[in-house]
Order: C-alpha cells, then sequence, then structure tokens
C-alpha cells in the first residue's frame, strides 16, 4: 500500500523546520547508505546525532502520534528517529531498496523496516525533478507532495529519487516496524477500520460499526507481531 497522508506538519512547523535546516551544517548523505545503495545515492544528510535533527524529529513523532490517519495505516510498533536529506545541483539517488534492519543511534535496539516514510519540507513549486519514483505490483508511481505532507509505502518496494535540477528539495525520511509485519494484512486492516468509519457516521444507531470492530480488533490479534 502506497499512501498520501496530508498536513502531517503544520505550516508554521514546516517554517520552523526549514529555518532551522537551512542554517545547518550537512554531511554526504552515503554514511547511512547500505553497501549496494552507496553507489546510487548523492545528497547530502543532517548528522544523526545532530541537536537539530533531534529536535525536528521530536517535533515530528509527536504530529505523527496524534495522526489518525498514519496511525491506522502504519500501526506502528517502533518509529526510527527521523533523519533529514537534501538534494539540489543534479543530485539524485538511484534505484535501491532499503535495508531490512536499522539499529537505533547509540543502543543495540534494531528495528525492522516494514515501512518507509518521506516527509516533504519543500514546496513543489521550488524544486524542478525530485520525485519520488515508487514501483510495486501495480507499476511505478511518482510522488512529489506539498510541504508537511508525507508518502507511506512498503520497505520491500524498489524506490528512486530524481535529480533535482532548480532549487534544493528537503525531507525527513524514517522507517516504522508495524505491528503487523505482512503488507497485504495491514492493508486490509486499514480498509476495514477506513470502513468502519463510514458506517459508525453514516449510521450510528446501527450494530454493524461494533461488530465489524471486533473483526478488525480479532484480525489485528491474530496478525500482530510485537
Amino acid at each position: 500500500m502506497l499512501l498520501q497522508i496530508p498536513d502531517v506538519l503544520l505550516a508554521s512547523q514546516v517554517a520552523q523546520a526549514r529555518e532551522l535546516l537551512d542554517a545547518a551544517e550537512w554531511i554526504d548523505g552515503r554514511v547511512t547508505a547500505g553497501h549496494q545503495s552507496a553507489r546510487a545515492k548523492d545528497n547530502r544528510q543532517l548528522p544523526e546525532d545532530h541537536p537539530v535533527g533531534r529536535q525536528l524529529g521530536d517535533m515530528i513523532l509527536g504530529a505523527l502520534q496524534r495522526n489518525p490517519l498514519f496511525i491506522s495505516a502504519a500501526l506502528p510498533l517502533r518509529v526510527f528517529p527521523p533523519l533529514f536529506n537534501r538534494y539540489e545541483g543534479g543530485q539524485a539517488f538511484g534505484n535501491h531498496v532499503d535495508n531490512a534492519i536499522r539499529q537505533f543511534p547509540g543502543s543495540g535496539l534494531r528495528i525492522r523496516t516494514d515501512l518507509s516514510a518521506t516527509l516533504f519540507l519543500s514546496a513543489p513549486d521550488d524544486y524542478d525533478g525530485g520525485e519520488l519514483m515508487v514501483e510495486d505490483t501495480y507499476g511505478v508511481h511518482s510522488v512529489k507532495l506539498p510541504a508537511g505532507h508525507l508518502v507511506l509505502y512498503p520497505s520491500t518496494s524498489l524506490h528512486n529519487v530524481r535529480p533535482v535540477t532548480r532549487g534544493a528539495r528537503v525531507a525527513s525520511f524514517f522507517w516504522i516496524q508495524s505491528m503487523v509485519r505482512d503488507d497485504g494484512a495491514r492493508t486490509l486492516l486499514f480498509d476495514l477500520d477506513s470502513a468502519i468509519q463510514r458506517v459508525a457516521a453514516d449510521a450510528p444507531a446501527s450494530a454493524a460499526p461494533v461488530q465489524l470492530t471486533a473483526v478488525y480488533h480479532n484480525l489485528l490479534r491474530r496478525w500482530a507481531d510485537m
């Protein structure tokens, strides 16, 4: 499932993030790439231990916790601390698949990357190129969203970032370990949750929402991996 989640950050939060990031010192983005990805990766990245990254990462994690669409779609167990990258001057990231396992900085805690997320921090009109291209069984999808919007997609997907030929593409990226590892099962639960909410809104006196909710939680109980 590839899902766009609008307005994860408010305009004021995006402005604050850009002010801090534009003044920060960036390094070669290959520092967090795997062996294969390092050959395809050409961008700059905020160091993982940078105080600006930690401050903005906490802001993003707080926004995600308050976002019901993200919670419903991702069913998050763990979220990797958000990282930040920047593309400009023809920089790009060729086809790759994200590493299956990531280790939390400064700890022995590891995360299985079930879902990948990109949170756009540049307005689409501020740069040319920079589309996130995600391949799935239905073809290749081009994603270029307004600042503050997020795209969520399976980490198993082959994907790339097209060259940025004008301006700068600034974004946050991170990974999620879901309580439900299988993307097909997670998608079914998301669709069921969405249907429950519609039925509850359209027929609040009906017994159907309660019955469907029971089905939802029994499926979650069966599929959850914690």
